[in-house]
């Protein structure tokens, strides 16, 4: 019988689990070293004659088949890299031949699986960073050993990318990357004649990149408001690989790669890890939420960036830091990740196509790579060898105010779920006014939830579901030319025609903590001011993937959105200043995903309604919707294959009648997610009228914030409030 760590794996011969080393996960180097053979091996069949392309089934990109070949082929080697390096000639699955043979034909004209170029395909100057960070860190036992002809094709290969134009996104290091290896291989690019334009792409390059930096170790993916998992692990993973490659050498100068340029990098990620630690479940789920998401345990890159940059262990503990790696790792594997094929396909735990971007093909998943750079570290290395040590969210219950992406992030260790309200990330800018993408501009995200990610025509839905050619959409909405209408985790006005506004280009004007950050307890307060807009739906897809875009729609009232956030719980005050203009105030809820998801009641309701599905452990997850001031009415709407967690999909929402149009004016809601008895069964905050549009919640008399929607900048209650009910 096979051994099995983690319960639900398809992953063969894992090691038994080790719980002194790893108490937590009980994952070990071994036990990644297992994985990532196990998936270079599943590729295997798909891979052309000469091992240059390799091309799993699954839906192709829009670059091609021989990009989407050469895609597979670069990102299963930076993930054999990792192996080859620590191996040395102990090879026993011969990765480095087959790797070596690929490399040849790749770059070789004649070869009937040659790459597409740098200088002909946009998506090989992506690919060629992965093939220059697998040659570095393989050097020994490939480079150094290719014949002398293949090597000059190969610096020929990477050198088109010299001059050539990148968007100003997280794309600048797939190029620094590439300039910093062909300086090591070639003296061409070091003091010879290529020298000086090399020497200018990387000084743009890092302008770029220093111009994205944000608060807090964070960076921007872009000028938008771009802040996901994949900018984080591409800007801090790469940079920490950066410094460690053999080239940085010849980069020892200020402003390149000096002293002080390496202490600012490393500076940086130590200020950003606690975030991105305090943002992994229990079960190591990352959030859903932002782009790329097919690229799954990627996300893990963040963390072993720490280890690769020495980052201070005060900050960041290699113990903590390979638990949550491992813990990414653990939640895929648990879930059927890869398939029973050993396959990564276009989807989360199992296919589903629809959360791919355009640019995604079959090899595009194996960006999982990144997610496994702790093994370019030795296994002597303290973040192999420290015991794991917990997550923030398994210390404590916590709140953390995340300014850069405009996010109040709450933690509760009895269920093991992250929450974040948000209140700055939209992937676009202030005050536009585009179709809300659903990886981005949703109100809340957790690592529990997914939002609703079903492409189809601009049809509203009949009485049975049918939209378009049979694609199915949840009951009177609309789906938008893949961006669905926007009815979870959000606030808007509600048209009868229209159907719900978008909030892109909403305005943060409140992001505070009292008592947050202390990890125990603490509630976080936001306000945003939003445009309600309905966009047309003439939408495209701009090349670099930005934001969803729209031609002239129609333009509504203004709503100010407050949430004051403790525990499971998220408190909604809804105001319009200027009135909804008879339209009323739709809010939903925590949307669930699952094999199977129950609603609570199946009709109409006058205040509440609630969804619940079981995790994986067995556990229950309960999401509600309460109306605790206004009028309305809530229900529980039902969905079907529409979001990649399960085939069954419902969200609690809520249609509130207008409110008047003064400071008084403002309707509450309790949108709670919870998945412990603890969470779900606990009696609902106390909410109190203080002042003429001031509202005090209370939590049990222990936990208690003031809120004004009036003057949303009011930091303190007032002194002598009048409470009404």
């Amino acid at each position: 019988m096979i051994r099995r760590p983690v319960r639900g794996s398809t992953v063969p011969g894992l090691p038994p689990p080790d719980p002194d080393l790893s108490p937590c996960t009980g994952l070990t180097r071994a036990h990644w070293e297992a994985v990532a053979d196990h998936l270079l091996l599943a590729l295997r069949p798909h891979a052309s004659s000469n091992h240059a392309l390799i091309c799993p089934p699954g839906r192709p990109s829009r670059s091609g088949a021989r990009s989407d070949g050469l895609e597979g082929f670069a990102r299963s080697f930076l993930l054999a890299a990792g192996l080859i390096r620590a191996r040395g000639d102990e090879d026993p699955h011969a990765h480095a031949d087959r790797y070596a043979r690929g490399l040849a034909a790749g770059v070789d004209p004649a070869a009937e699986d040659a790459w597409p170029r740098p200088s002909e395909c946009a998506q090989a100057k992506v690919e060629a960073c992965a093939l220059a960070i697998g040659l570095d860190a393989t050097r020994a036992q490939i480079w150094d050993r290719l014949d002398p002809a293949v090597r000059a094709r190969l610096v020929d290969w990477f050198a088109e990318v010299i001059g050539t134009p990148y968007p100003e996104t997280n794309w600048v290091w797939f190029r620094i990357t590439v300039l910093t290896f062909l300086r090591s291989v070639d003296d061409r690019f070091v003091g010879g004649e290529r020298s000086e334009e090399v020497l200018a792409d990387l000084r743009r390059d890092l302008r770029v990149h220093e111009s994205l930096v944000r608060e807090g170790g964070w960076f921007a993916d872009g000028p938008d408001r771009s802040f996901d998992h994949y900018a984080d692990w591409v800007f801090s993973l790469l940079s920490a690989l950066w410094g460690r490659m053999a080239g940085s050498s010849t980069l020892d100068r200020p402003g390149l790669l000096g002293p002080l340029d390496r202490e600012r990098h490393r500076r940086r990620l130590g200020s950003y890890l606690p975030a991105a630690l305090g943002l992994l479940g229990a079960d190591g789920s990352p959030l859903i939420q932002g782009r790329s998401l097919v690229y799954r345990m990627a996300s893990a890159g963040t963390f072993w960036a720490g280890a690769i940059a020495g980052v201070d262990a005060d900050v960041a503990p290699p113990g903590l830091l390979r638990r949550a790696a491992s813990g990414t790792l653990a939640h895929f594997l648990a879930h059927g990740v890869p398939d029973d094929d050993g396959l990564l396909t276009l989807g989360w735990f199992h296919r589903f196509e629809p959360m791919a971007q355009a640019y995604s093909g079959p090899g595009s998943p194996y960006w999982a790579a990144m997610g496994f750079a702790g093994l370019l570290l030795p296994p002597t290395h303290p973040v192999w060898t420290a015991p794991e040590e917990p997550l923030p969210v398994e210390r404590g219950d916590g709140v953390s105010v995340l300014r850069a992406p405009g996010w109040i992030v709450s933690r509760t260790r009895a269920d093991g779920i992250v929450r974040v309200l948000n209140h700055g990330t939209d992937h676009a800018r202030q005050r536009s006014e585009g179709l809300d993408d659903p990886l981005y501009a949703r109100l809340g995200y957790s690592t529990a939830t997914s939002p609703q990610m079903l492409p189809g025509a601009a049809t509203p839905a009949g009485p049975d579901g049918a939209v378009g050619d049979g694609e199915q959409a949840s009951d009177g909405e609309m789906v938008c030319d893949g961006v669905v209408e926007p009815r979870d985790a959000t606030v808007g006005l509600v048209d009868p025609v229209r159907g719900w506004s978008h909030r892109t280009g909403f305005e943060t004007l409140v992001l505070r903590g009292e008592g947050a950050g202390t990890g125990e307890g603490g509630i976080g307060i936001a306000v945003s001011r939003q445009r309600c807009h309905w966009p047309s739906d003439d939408r495209g897809e701009p090349e670099d993937a930005g934001p969803a875009v729209a031609g002239a729609g129609r333009e509504g009232p203004e709503l100010l959105v407050g949430t004051l956030s403790h525990g499971p719980d998220t408190v909604l005050l809804v105001r319009s200043p200027g009135g909804t203009g008879g339209l009323p105030i739709g809010v939903a809820g925590w949307p669930l995903c699952g094999d199977r998801v129950d609603v609570e009641p199946d009709v109409v309701a006058a205040m509440g309604a609630t969804a619940s599905t079981r995790r994986a452990d067995g556990s229950l997850l309960r999401s509600s919707l309460t109306i605790l001031r206004g009028e309305g009415r809530v229900r529980a709407r039902r969905a079907g294959q529409v979001a990649p967690l399960g085939p069954e999909y419902a969200v609690p929402e809520a249609m509130v009648d207008p409110p008047g149009p003064g400071p008084g004016g403002v309707v509450v809601l309790l949108m709670r997610l919870a998945g412990s008895p603890a969470g779900t069964d606990a009696p609902a905050p106390e909410v109190r009228r203080a002042g003429s549009g001031g509202f005090l919640v209370s939590w049990g008399g222990s936990e208690q914030a003031f809120l004004d929607l009036g003057d949303p900048a009011a930091q303190e209650e007032p002194t002598d409030p009048t409470a009404s009910p």
